[in-house]
């Protein structure tokens, strides 16, 4: 039987959790907001410069040449931003899923402390249930940590998915700029 500590105790835990997380949460958007404001400062400032340039340009030859040099250095940027991101949204994911983990592994260790005080205080003959019930937390727990090593290789395929998908971009759009200066 819970008392009114333990559940005082409980709530507390649960309360500082969640603004644990929350502020976690909070850094993550000022993280994100202060990249977008970067970014946003970083291509008005270019916009700036390219419209100068475009300005200046005295033949379509010129012109060509500038269009050309420009999509290395915007692929390279798009492919910096979208890493960032991900860097920040991969960094929140990691904290949240720690917490999850550890909110988890705390409530297996009291089904467990629960099922072994139901074993002591069972009356005689009831050992099958007592075995059953073990089982069926021991189960539960196996399922969780196969579930949580699944996600674990998901998030490790997803990340090497996204690091060779801008590799890849990255080196179509040098290749695709190489070309069209020799043009």
């Amino acid at each position: 039987m819970l008392t009114v500590e333990q559940v005082v105790a409980s709530h507390k835990s649960n309360l500082e959790t969640l603004f644990g997380l929350t502020s976690k949460a909070f850094e993550g958007v000022e993280k994100l907001v202060e990249l977008n404001l970067a970014a946003s400062k970083a291509a008005l400032s270019e916009a700036s410069a390219h419209t100068q340039t475009f300005m200046s340009v005295k033949d379509a030859q010129e012109l060509m040449a500038l269009q050309s040099g420009l999509l290395q250095p915007l692929a390279e940027k798009t492919a910096a931003y979208s890493r960032h991101l991900y860097d920040i949204a991969s960094g929140a994911g990691a904290v949240f899923t720690k917490t999850m983990e550890a909110q988890a592994a705390e409530a297996q260790q009291k089904v467990a402390a629960l099922v072994d005080s139901a074993a002591k205080n069972a009356p005689a003959g009831s050992e099958s249930a007592v075995a059953m019930m073990k089982s069926t937390v021991a189960a539960a727990h196996n399922a969780l940590e196969s579930v949580q090593k699944a996600v674990k290789q998901a998030t490790d395929v997803a990340e090497a998915n996204f690091n060779a998908m801008a590799a890849t971009a990255t080196t179509a759009t040098k290749q695709a700029t190489a070309s069209s200066k020799k043009r």
